[in-house]
């Protein structure tokens, strides 16, 4: 398993949320299988996201399409975004 992690602050967590939502990039149509949003508990408005993938190719056109989306409403919606892909090594449940 491929997970994209993103990570940045938002300026208003219910305005990137919306945003999030209107899903400019098609996450299902370019191969997210499942995502998840974190937010840190003392600074509500530093998000993560994880999006699952079934390739490094499917992380990496995705994460292309969203700088491109960056470029358009950093300073509005977001700030500074940091991404990594990263492989799934481990996970136990108990």
């Amino acid at each position: 398993m491929v997970i994209l992690r993103i990570e940045h602050p938002v300026p208003d967590f219910d305005g990137w949320k919306q945003a999030f939502d209107s899903d400019p990039v098609g996450r299902e149509k370019s191969g997210v299988r499942h995502y998840q949003i974190l937010r840190a508990i003392n600074d509500a408005n530093y998000v993560m996201i994880d999006l699952e993938f079934d390739t490094v190719a499917q992380a990496e056109a995705l994460l292309a399409a969203m700088r491109v989306i960056w470029g358009r409403v950093e300073g509005k919606i977001m700030m500074n975004p940091q991404a990594r892909i990263v492989e799934v090594v481990e996970t136990k449940s108990y």
